[in-house]
């Protein structure tokens, strides 16, 4: 009966039970068949925990809002607001600061309520309940408590609670796509394995969240919890740290620099003006004023609105951002390393080339859609009326146990496994009614397929017939053939013939086609019993079938324009390295100058400085693991590559968490990879992701576009009020005056900005350098507008306060007004880094409603009373108005043009 020991050698050697004998693993565990005893499953459950994924600290609702005040930029605000409120008892500036710093909080905490759950996930993929042997009794019991040495019984349909070694197979066929990502099912087996294989290949083990779609058998549970293979990928996903995104940290280096530009001006403004005799209070005016102008308090909320329009739009098109700052992220992307199974191919096998021993025929059509024919290379073909293939494709659906369901919503979709289910989609094709024919030629007997065997075979009466119909491997199933069907008749198989068969099996195979026979004969009329050996020998060969995962029609022509765009795609998969080298080529992945392909073993014996050498040039990952490809997306990152990853497996979502931007498939993909991704595609194509970086660059762009304007507009009020106090003039700007520059004024043309056409160009460029600064090539641009701006508008108050000795409201009051006319023009030269106004026109209809509004706006603040009050302005003359609209057009003369063409200025670093 059951033992006593610890039951624990999973729990510290993942990874050994694969290459030990059922015999080995019973006495490492401490078990038997018989499983252990109920006392020894407590004592064992006591031990190592309850069989579930450990849940690693979430962030609560309130964290989330609290980070959105964790900036540089948001922390100068609060206390520019705390100063003007509880020190200058400037309320109206308090009020609007606040406000402004709300309004970016919500903004930001709707796009990113949703809290990482991908270990939630894939608790939900346990079974709550499972069926093992305890004390040689059979019992029902909670998932949760599976101990390992605990004998579990598997049965169609069930899902695996738990890390198993097979005792017992009985034509046992597991899907493992949620753990590898592959949609093959796999055949077990409880024969040891010689070699430490990959996941992928240890056919002799069970793993947790997957399932049995065929047979039955018995397993020994070797790991629970934590210890299984979705707990190794749990932990991967908890151990991964997620860094800010480039904009994040080019945005607080920014407002690092602009907050200590801010510091040692108000220093300097303070101890100039306090040492010049002016009073404490209004030196310390003058400080504020100068920090409020400093710091461009529009900039977050712009940048939150901008992200978040885009991310609406990007979910239009069928791409769904989970989090905001990935957008821009994506715009920046230089390698996009994509899954295979689901995401470049179909996920939908289809049977592309049948050979015969007379003719070679192309099956046309995709996936499991009934659309396309048999077309052979000689010319016309009408398959029902040649013999070969007739019976061939009969074959093919008497020996097989899918179907084809039809679905409204989805589409048809097939049921059973897929290589069964591509055999019976071509029969379609060629015109064979499925029902029709297994009504006609019902099975009485078969052999299921078995991996030792590697074929299967099925008896079925026609009339007064019985037929044997087999499929399986062509070197097996060629060597129990001593007959061909050719022309319609029976003929002996000779040696040539057979040579003949295997050559054509190599060619298919060398396409990275997988490659069926396919064989029948008539049998001795129906009997009460038939023998295995009796039935599938003395087999009549029919021919081959080819068939393949096919890539999606829309791939190569994504993968051309990420060429085109500077973006390097690359093949992560589990699957066979032919099989990933093939699908690579077709699409367009291997490119000339690229290693064509590296292996998960030959991964594992390489060095991180190994791969950081050889990553820049390799094209194709085949048979990885889980960790593998973290390593594949460190070593790219470490190369200084943005690296978006793609997948739908959980195998995946390591990896996409360790990604730049992590992109998971939104109908095949599991919770899991859902959960840990950036941005989800709705519709599982490769080709959205394409176009998501597409409108991650149009995004970037019209930040840049902004940031220009914006930090333009900021530096000029610093110069002009640092400039009047060294002078020992009054300030021009009171700090309401400065938030109204910065909001209204700046604003709404920057939000107008960042809906801006993109460039037709856009896709044809390479990536720009993510080490660039959001301000790289502007400097010129910006000191241009600061010596104008600055300029004309201390002309401005210096003529009316000086010249014409008017008051000091209607000085401040031209001045403003020059300030605001002066940025509603200049904007117009900031939607192009080539172009001036007078090319790219006036076709953004936002950005003319924003500057018209806001001239409306601004003039208004000198004529309504209680505008006045509120902004300290006074109505101005006619001639007053003549002045500040002649110098604001001043503004035209910043021309982008000019930088653009001064490239050593233009390539300064940030």
């Amino acid at each position: 009966m059951g033992a006593h020991g610890d039951g624990g050698g999973l729990q510290s050697n993942r990874q050994e039970f694969h290459r030990l004998s059922v015999e080995e693993v019973f006495k490492r565990l401490d078990s038997d068949r018989g499983g252990i005893t109920e006392d020894e499953a407590a004592s064992r459950l006591k031990k190592h925990g309850l069989n579930e994924l450990v849940e690693e600290e979430k962030t609560t609702p309130l964290e989330i809002f609290l980070n959105q005040f964790k900036s540089v930029l948001i922390t100068i605000l609060v206390l520019a607001a705390v100063v003007s409120g509880f020190i200058l008892h400037e309320y109206t500036d308090m009020a609007v600061i606040l406000v402004i710093l709300v309004l970016n909080a919500i903004i930001g905490f709707v796009q990113e309520y949703r809290a990482e759950q991908a270990v939630a996930a894939l608790k939900k993929m346990i079974s709550p309940n499972c069926r093992v042997v305890r004390g040689g009794e059979l019992k029902e019991i909670p998932a949760k408590e599976v101990v390992p040495g605990d004998v579990l019984v598997i049965s169609e349909g069930d899902r695996m609670p738990a890390d198993g070694r097979l005792i017992e197979a009985a034509n046992l066929k597991i899907d493992e796509s949620p753990l590898t990502g592959e949609s093959t099912t796999v055949t077990k087996k409880t024969e040891r394995l010689e070699e430490d294989a990959p996941l992928s290949q240890r056919v002799n083990m069970v793993y947790m969240g997957t399932h049995a779609t065929y047979g039955h058998g018995a397993a020994v549970i070797t790991a629970t919890g934590m210890a299984t293979e979705f707990g190794n990928i749990a932990q991967l996903i908890q151990s991964i740290e997620e860094e800010d995104s480039p904009l994040k940290k080019k945005t607080e280096r920014l407002g690092r620099r602009l907050g200590l530009a801010a510091l040692i001006g108000c220093v300097i403004v303070f101890g100039v003006d306090y040492l010049n005799g002016v009073s404490f209070v209004d030196s310390f005016l003058s400080a504020v004023s100068l920090a409020v102008s400093a710091i461009p308090e529009g900039l977050p909320t712009v940048l939150v609105i901008t992200l978040s329009l885009g991310a609406q739009r990007m979910a239009g098109n069928n791409a769904i951002i989970r989090k905001l700052n990935s957008v821009e992220t994506l715009g920046t992307t230089t390698v996009i390393c994509s899954d295979k199974t689901g995401t470049i191919t179909k996920n939908e096998m289809t049977v592309r080339n049948i050979e015969t021993l007379t003719q070679s025929i192309q099956v046309s059509g995709e996936g499991f859609t009934p659309v396309g024919k048999p077309v052979a290379e000689g010319g016309n073909l009408r398959p029902l009326k040649d013999p070969e293939l007739e019976l061939i494709l009969k074959t093919g659906l008497l020996c097989n146990d899918s179907s084809i369901i039809e679905d409204e919503e989805i589409g048809p979709y097939i049921t059973g496994d897929p290589t069964e289910g591509a055999i019976l989609v071509a029969a379609v094709k060629a015109g064979l009614d499925p029902e029709a024919v297994q009504r006609e030629n019902p099975r009485v007997w078969e052999v299921p397929f078995d991996s030792t065997r590697k074929m299967m075979s099925t008896v079925n009466k026609t009339g007064n017939r019985v037929c044997v119909y087999a499929k399986g491997a062509p070197e097996v199933i060629l060597g129990r053939c001593d007959r061909c069907f050719i022309d319609g008749s029976v003929n002996e198989l000779g040696e040539e013939e057979k040579e003949q068969a295997l050559g054509q099996t190599k060619a298919m195979a060398g396409k990275a086609l997988r490659v069926l026979a396919f064989a029948y004969k008539d049998y001795h009329d129906e009997a009460e019993e038939y023998g295995q050996e009796d039935a599938e020998s003395d087999l009549v060969y029919l021919g081959l079938m080819g068939m393949m995962d096919p890539p999606r029609e829309e791939v190569p022509q994504a993968i051309q324009l990420c060429r085109r765009a500077g973006i390097r795609p690359v093949m992560i998969t589990g699957d066979h390295e032919a099989t990933a080298v093939a699908v690579a080529r077709e699409v367009g992945i291997v490119g000339s100058g690229d290693t064509e392909a590296i292996t998960g073993q030959q991964l594992s014996e390489m060095s991180d400085d190994d791969l950081d050498e050889r990553v820049d040039h390799v094209s194709v990952y085949a048979r990885v693991s889980p960790e593998h490809k973290v390593r594949i997306a460190q070593a790219l990152r470490s190369r200084g590559n943005i690296v978006a990853m793609t997948g739908d497996g959980v195998n995946d979502a390591p990896a996409i968490k360790a990604a730049d931007i992590g992109v998971a498939m939104g109908i095949k993909g599991t919770d899991v990879t859902k959960e840990a991704a950036d941005m989800v595609l709705g519709d599982d194509n490769f080709a959205t992701i394409v176009g998501a970086v597409e409108q991650g660059r149009i995004i970037y762009d019209n930040i840049r576009k902004f940031m220009r304007f914006m930090i333009s507009s900021n530096f000029d009020e610093m110069i002009v009020i640092t400039s009047f106090v060294l002078m020992g003039l009054p300030i021009p700007f009171l700090p309401v005056m400065i938030l109204w520059l910065n909001l209204v004024t700046d604003g709404g043309p920057a939000i107008a900005l960042s809906m801006d056409k993109p460039t037709d160009d856009l896709m044809s460029i390479p990536p720009r350098d993510p080490r660039e600064g959001i301000l790289h090539g502007m400097y010129l641009f910006i000191a241009l507008y600061v010596v104008l701006q600055s300029g004309t508008t201390a002309a401005i108050f210096i003529w009316k306060y000086v010249v014409q000795g008017a008051s000091l409201s209607v000085s401040r009051t031209a001045a403003f007004m020059q300030a605001c006319m002066f940025e509603l023009i200049v904007v117009w030269n900031c939607r192009s880094e080539k172009h001036n106004v007078l090319k790219t026109g006036f076709n953004n209809r936002y950005l003319l409603a924003s500057t018209v509004a806001g001239a409306l706006l601004t003039a208004s603040l000198c004529y309504v009373p209680f505008l006045q009050e509120v902004f300290y302005t006074t109505p101005l003359a006619l001639q007053d108005w003549a002045a500040i609209t002649g110098s604001a057009l001043l503004g035209l003369l910043v021309l982008p043009e000019i930088v653009f063409r001064n490239n050593s200025l233009a390539k300064a670093p940030d």
